[in-house]
């Protein structure tokens, strides 16, 4: 079904589409930013982590350009209803985007660290955990742009996995520490970034809780996944 539809200002409608298309190449930069920022984890790779580090203000920057263009469509157009709601979950969809890219900027600073041959297989976990974000974020912006329902409640659920990966992590960040208590600041290093991985697979579930907010016309934040599952069935 297509929910986004066309109304009777031309205008209107370019209005709207620039915004989504804004909203793509900041969710394109931030995917990006992200891989970039895994990628530097296995391969250590300084230049990279600095490049991510300094590009993180384009990314800033775009939240608040389409920050902007969104209260000047409400003040301009007055919109209502689902016209409003798209609005709103692109408000709050870009949120999340910049907190996704201050996290891969976060991993970022924690790749610059040292860490020995024998502790690679810390960052080998977080690199798995990490590629499984990274597909979790682009298939929910993809969901956004469509408003596809089904997709989006299937990535919500993607949660579930993520948090078995960091439990994983965190089980062999704590054999590690056992055998070698010399390990522990770079333990916390690793667990640092675990937890920013994580993060942002949260952000991914909020970002798919708007798509459902969108189509339903219902705030489904803090609710349970029955209870959402319920809901998504009406």
């Amino acid at each position: 079904m297509d929910y986004l539809g066309k109304h009777i200002s031309g205008q209107f409608d370019a209005e709207l589409a620039h915004i989504r298309t804004q909203m793509m190449v900041m969710g394109g930069l931030v995917e990006k930013q992200l891989n970039d920022a895994i990628s530097t984890l296995l391969n250590h790779d300084i230049n990279l982590a600095e490049q991510v580090i300094e590009n993180d203000q384009q990314v800033n920057k775009l939240e608040v350009t389409i920050d902007e263009a969104c209260v000047k469509i409400i003040a301009k157009r007055q919109p209502t209803a689902s016209d409003l709601r798209l609005i709103m979950a692109i408000i709050k969809a870009i949120a999340e985007l910049e907190r996704i890219g201050d996290s891969a900027k976060d991993i970022c600073e924690i790749a610059k660290q040292e860490f020995t041959p024998e502790q690679q297989i810390l960052l080998t976990s977080l690199d798995a955990m990490g590629h499984n974000v990274i597909q979790m974020l682009h298939d929910v912006l993809d969901a956004f742009t469509r408003m596809n329902i089904n997709e989006a409640l299937r990535i919500y659920k993607e949660d579930k996995r993520i948090v078995k990966n960091y439990e994983m992590v965190i089980r062999q960040l704590m054999t590690f520490m056992m055998e070698d208590s010399r390990s522990i600041p770079n333990i916390i290093i690793a667990l640092n970034c675990a937890r920013s991985i994580l993060r942002i697979s949260s952000r991914c579930q909020n970002i798919s809780e708007l798509i459902f907010y969108f189509v339903k016309g219902q705030d489904f934040r803090h609710v349970g996944d029955d209870v959402i599952d319920e809901l998504l069935a009406q």
